[in-house]
């Protein structure tokens, strides 16, 4: 017996094929729709995809990026404390501001965030990945001729170059990563990165108290081993990096021709307007016309303060309580580990939460807790406990808001030479503000040191207000638009590769 519908068929070819073509027609259509909606999403469409992706570059890029930090902390953050009074302030200051000057107070600081920018802009033009490795060559080069010094001069000269050349690693940094990961990714990588600062800090205490151990008749001064050391080993990884960072992903060598596609649709919606944008000067400088970079400059400058303050003067601060020199390098170790812990723990909190100024908040809340705490205490030996555990809050508080401003501001921009130039600015603004610290840090001030730790607790204090108030600000501005729009959109709800315009385009909606 014949089937019907084979009947059917075999009399009515014509149908049949019509019926096909519908069909073909019809999946055609809905693989179409598919991929217009991911094009128009910034939603995570392959979960499992973009998890393995993520673990290559987080293999691959983050411990080199880390390592290049540490060597940049290192080589900027061991100086000796055994100058003349005033000298050791006016080599901290040297390296945030060239001087013009013969006293410690600045004539012109602006000048200061004269090299970060254009640095950080020529970084853009010939690649981040090969800017980086450039930069380290060179403040490796620096740190090694330190240990060629015999006096003071020598060493402000040299510092003076290193200033110069570090000023526009970070904010490069964070921009390389920008082409890497989505913008809820970001707080935590460069949290990962940061906290080589921290363990730099500590392990920089470690490597001094070694090698002022070393008896040699080679120099004449121990101190100066710890600058060939530092030194040589910074250029050798320099020229490890330059041969080793992918300069996109779409030229990583590592990942295959569906991860690279992959890897360019995510910065697409989700970091970028424009990806590999050709950069164009004018057009970057326009970022410097929104009313909202001002207030992130202004929470760059409050966090200035307490972030250099702990990251220069903690050996000072910590003198207080023990008045062995060498020791005092040992006692900066603990605080400056759980600072990285503190950083890890509220980025990996951001990330997951996707919000930022909250946080921020909280470290500057910290900050100003452990310093008023530790400016209140008038005998150090009765609360011997309580003074150490001050500082702990000071490295708690720091390194948190450092990473994730950084992180706030990148995520508001996506056109890449905008959120470059922003960056290029509010990174060595912060570092300006080691020019308060400085200053403020006296030697007729010892050990307490009153003024400067009320100075810093200030500026924790007004960072606290103005973070709030810019988050605040943007948190009702969200419901403004929606209200506009009648519509329920969030950040992660609209592609990156529609806002280039920012927020003059109708469907911004702030990364808060």
């Amino acid at each position: 017996m014949t089937d019907p519908a084979l009947s059917s068929s075999s009399q009515h070819p014509t149908a049949a094929n019509d019926v096909a073509s519908c069909n073909k027609k019809s999946t055609d259509d809905a693989e179409i729709g598919r991929k217009t909606v991911v094009e128009e999403t910034a939603a995570v469409v392959d979960s499992a995809a973009e998890r393995a992706l993520c673990r290559k570059f987080d293999f691959r890029l983050l411990p080199v990026l880390a390592t290049m930090y540490l060597f940049n902390a290192l080589d900027k953050g061991n100086l000796d404390l055994n100058f003349a009074p005033g000298q050791y302030n006016l080599i901290v200051g040297i390296f945030f501001v060239p001087y013009d000057s013969q006293s410690p107070t600045l004539s012109s600081p602006i000048t200061s965030v004269v090299f970060a920018p254009p640095l950080a802009l020529l970084g853009k033009k010939i690649g981040p990945s090969r800017m980086l490795p450039i930069l380290m060559l060179h403040f490796g080069s620096f740190t090694l001729l330190v240990a060629a010094t015999h006096n003071f001069s020598g060493i402000f000269a040299l510092r003076f170059f290193l200033g110069a050349v570090e000023s526009a690693f970070f904010p490069l940094v964070i921009f390389y990563l920008t082409t890497f990961y989505r913008r809820n990714e970001l707080a935590r990588r460069l949290a990962v990165f940061y906290a080589a600062s921290n363990i730099a800090n500590a392990f920089s205490g470690l490597l001094a108290f070694g090698v002022f151990q070393i008896k040699s008749d080679l120099v004449d001064y121990s101190w100066r081993w710890l600058f060939i050391i530092e030194g040589t080993l910074t250029i050798l990884f320099a020229i490890f990096a330059f041969f080793y960072l992918p300069k996109s992903a779409a030229e990583a060598k590592f990942l295959n021709e569906a991860e690279k596609s992959l890897a360019y649709h995510r910065i697409q919606v989700d970091s970028s307007s424009i990806v590999n944008e050709v950069f164009n000067l004018r057009e970057s400088l326009q970022i410097f016309k929104r009313p909202s970079t001002y207030g992130f400059l202004l929470v760059e400058i409050a966090l200035g303060v307490p972030l250099q303050s702990v990251g220069l003067f903690l050996p000072q601060i910590v003198q207080r309580i023990v008045k062995d020199t060498v020791k005092v390098n040992l006692y900066t170790v603990a605080p400056n580990i759980t600072g990285a812990v503190s950083l890890l723990i509220l980025a990996f909190s951001s990330d997951l939460l996707r919000i930022r100024f909250p946080f921020i908040c909280l470290g500057f809340a910290l900050s100003f807790t452990g310093f008023i705490i530790y400016a209140a205490i008038e005998d150090v030996e009765r609360q011997l406990q309580l003074a150490y555990y001050a500082t702990f809050m000071m490295t708690w508080g720091t390194s948190a808001p450092s990473v994730l401003l950084s992180t706030w501001y990148n995520n508001n921009v996506a056109h890449e030479g905008q959120r470059l130039a922003l960056t290029s600015v509010g990174v060595p603004l912060a570092n300006l503000m080691g020019l308060v610290s400085s200053n403020v840090f006296r030697e007729q001030d010892k050990p307490k040191y009153a003024p400067a730790l009320i100075t810093t607790a200030s500026f924790g204090g007004f960072g606290f207000i103005a973070a709030g108030a810019l988050g605040l600000y943007m948190v009702f501005d969200n419901k403004s638009r929606n209200r506009r729009q009648g519509v329920k959109l969030s950040a992660r709800d609209v592609p990156t590769s529609r806002l280039r315009d920012g927020p003059k385009v109708d469907d911004f909606r702030w990364f808060v």
